[in-house]
């Protein structure tokens, strides 16, 4: 894999490039800029990049159907018609926990959609949630300081969960049916490392990939843990990553230039930007939020 260049795709220079996600039926890349309050749309075939203003602090995207995008913002879930603009809310979270903000989130593959909070490190007050189709809201696990990249196992039968400042990814038995999540262990642990695991995707192969806050690269994981391969950034801060393209095989990568130092920022002048690497392997299509 270290014959394919990585590539600057799209010079952004986002505060908090986060939540890529690849829409196969339009061959476009939504991602946000969290407190730039931004939902951005970019087309890799033209290079065009639009943005949405969504008026708050959004952590995590999904597609929703035809033109159309879930968000957790703040305190809220709520729909982005990406035509028009039009934020839609749908329901408040935590709205009693001022300091908290939700974070990252994705779809299953039965179209619930899954979305965690974060809160300062002293207090460990954030939660992983599923909304389910029928609009009800289910705490699914608690007690977590950042709660980050997600995803399911290729068979649907493990569920993964980071947990940023724990420096930890945890793995689930998942019943793809119901939903629950149960069996919670120790998937990977990198407290000897000085980064942070962060947003991730799963390839068809069942292997994870985790961008590292603070790492200064993007680190392949087997099915049982292992580190098999680092991809060196020429950023600090990646945050999370995705596959997408006709073959699913483009793994695009955002970063964050958030909290940097002018120092910093020049040793990692490209922070902010969204990269792109083309590998041999086929990554796991993203699912649509499914409302009955």
């Amino acid at each position: 894999m270290g014959q394919y260049p990585l590539h600057n795709v799209l010079e952004a220079r986002a505060r908090l490039g986060e939540g890529p996600i690849w829409d196969s039926t339009q061959n476009l890349l939504y991602w946000v800029d969290i407190y730039n309050h931004r939902v951005h749309q970019f087309n890799p075939t033209t290079g065009e990049n639009c943005f949405f203003d969504v008026g708050d602090v959004v952590g995590a995207i999904a597609t929703a159907g035809a033109d159309r995008l879930i968000m957790a913002l703040r305190h809220h879930l709520a729909f982005l018609n990406t035509q028009t603009g039009e934020v839609t809310p749908i329901l408040e979270i935590e709205g009693n926990l001022p300091d908290n903000r939700f974070n990252d989130g994705k779809c299953d593959s039965q179209g619930r959609f899954w979305f965690g909070s974060m809160c300062s490190l002293e207090k460990p007050y954030a939660s992983l949630y599923r909304y389910d189709n029928d609009g009800l809201l289910h705490v699914m696990e608690t007690g977590l300081t950042i709660s980050n990249g997600l995803g399911w196992s290729p068979d649907q039968k493990t569920f993964y969960l980071t947990d940023s400042p724990q420096q930890k990814i945890y793995a689930y038995d998942f019943n793809s049916i119901t939903g629950d999540i149960s069996n919670r262990r120790t998937f990977i642990d990198l407290t000897h490392e000085s980064f942070h695991p962060d947003g991730l995707t799963i390839d068809s192969e069942g292997h994870i990939w985790s961008a590292m806050w603070g790492g200064w690269c993007v680190i392949r994981f087997n099915p049982k843990g292992e580190e098999i391969l680092r991809i060196k950034l020429p950023v600090q801060v990646p945050t999370s990553c995705t596959f997408g393209g006709e073959d699913l095989q483009t793994l695009y990568i955002t970063t964050a230039s958030v909290g940097l130092s002018q120092t910093e920022i020049e040793k990692s002048f490209y922070s902010g930007d969204f990269f792109a690497l083309q590998t041999d392997v086929t990554g796991l299509p993203n699912y649509d939020f499914y409302q009955l």
